[in-house]
């Protein structure tokens, strides 16, 4: 889950690395960030309702990813996650090892993928990641890892940050479908 804005998730607007993570911290200021992560997969849920294979791996532009490769960026964004909350609760101070999420969307095919299933293993890996929070003595939120790209960042900061994460890419798939359904409409009145 890497916070760098990149052309497939954004706009053409160019961040800087503490810019994009101030933009995402935003989303979540004043909201519980625990709960805006439990409903993350129902509001995935309900966007994907009635939606049909093309409207969901239909990319808005060649350089943008589609619904369903940006399903399976959350789903291995908190696969991510689940690992780092795991090392840095466990070890104080611990390094964190930044990913190209570019070169795992090739990899890893995200254009392929089944966007249902990629919600799926999303909801999945977030119900067992906010178990293991709310499972967890409060210091312990206090513990950080030494992210490579972002320096130190303490779990109640990753907690904020994924939150805003989600509430980031709900606005793009909201942004996408809703140009989908701007098409077709266009498409049937010809």
């Amino acid at each position: 889950m890497e916070f760098i804005q990149s052309a497939n998730l954004g706009g053409t607007m160019q961040e800087t690395v503490q810019e994009y993570t101030q933009r995402l911290l935003s989303y979540a200021d004043g909201k519980d960030p625990l709960r805006l992560q439990q409903t993350a997969p129902v509001k995935l849920a309900a966007l994907l309702k009635g939606k049909t294979g093309k409207q969901l791996t239909q990319r808005p532009a060649p350089d943008k990813w589609s619904v369903a490769e940006i399903l399976a960026h959350l789903a291995d964004a908190e696969l991510a996650i689940s690992w780092r909350l795991r090392q840095v609760l466990a070890n104080n101070a611990i390094p964190i090892q930044a990913y190209d999420q570019d070169l795992w969307a090739r990899t890893f095919n995200y254009a392929r993928r089944d966007p249902r299933q990629s919600l799926a293993n999303f909801r999945s890996l977030r119900e067992a990641n906010i178990a293991l929070l709310k499972s967890v003595p409060r210091k312990l939120w206090e513990n950080y890892g030494v992210h490579a790209e972002r320096g130190n960042e303490s779990i109640n900061h990753v907690v904020k940050m994924v939150a805003g994460h989600d509430l980031n890419h709900l606005q793009q798939l909201q942004k996408i479908l809703q140009g989908s359904k701007e098409r077709s409409l266009k498409k049937s009145a010809r």
